[in-house]
């Protein structure tokens, strides 16, 4: 099952293993440009098999309901990702939040865009009351982005993720769906 949303100038849609191959293109372009806000990887990781397998795994995790992911599209070509993960259910209906853009596309406004469709998708049709991003203090881009959406912070995590290879900082930024309350 493919699901598509449309923003103004985005589509955002969820993929399969048949676009490994672009998602690998995807990611070694714009490796340089993430390496300071993610794991470090295996070389492995860059591979064609690699990331068939990731994105198998993505479906069966989206079919399961644990997993929200979507690839932002300008024009067919891949120029980002928002994942919501650890989707829990009963009385916390929560999720965590994370995403990437091209470094060709920052600073025009696609995340944004994109992550405002995803929230709303996320508290309209999936009934979710909370979404959480953890950002280091030191990404003022990806902080403006949730701050825009209306995303607070509720407090700092010392040493909460290994970011190539350092254990760093994070502010916990949240938005709720008020719509429940």
């Amino acid at each position: 099952m493919t699901i598509t949303i449309q923003t103004s100038r985005l589509q955002l849609k969820t993929i399969d293993r048949d676009r490994a191959a672009d998602v690998v293109d995807f990611i070694v372009k714009n490796d340089e440009h993430w390496k300071v806000w993610e794991p470090a990887r295996e070389a492995e990781f860059y591979t064609f098999d690699k990331q068939a397998e990731i994105l198998g795994a993505e479906s069966r995790s989206i079919a399961d309901g644990t997993l929200f992911k979507v690839w932002l599209h300008k024009d067919d070509e891949i120029i980002g990702s928002i994942a919501i993960s650890n989707i829990v259910r009963g009385v916390f209906q929560s999720a965590n939040v994370g995403y990437k853009l091209a470094q060709a596309h920052t600073g025009q406004g696609y995340m944004t865009e994109a992550l405002r469709a995803v929230v709303d998708y996320c508290f309209d049709t999936m009934g979710l009351h909370r979404l959480e991003a953890n950002i280091m203090p030191r990404n003022i881009a990806s902080l403006n982005v949730v701050r825009r959406l209306g995303f607070y912070e509720e407090g700092l995590a010392i040493k909460y993720l290994k970011i190539n290879g350092v254990w760093e900082d994070h502010l916990h930024m949240v938005i709720r769906n008020e719509r429940m309350e």
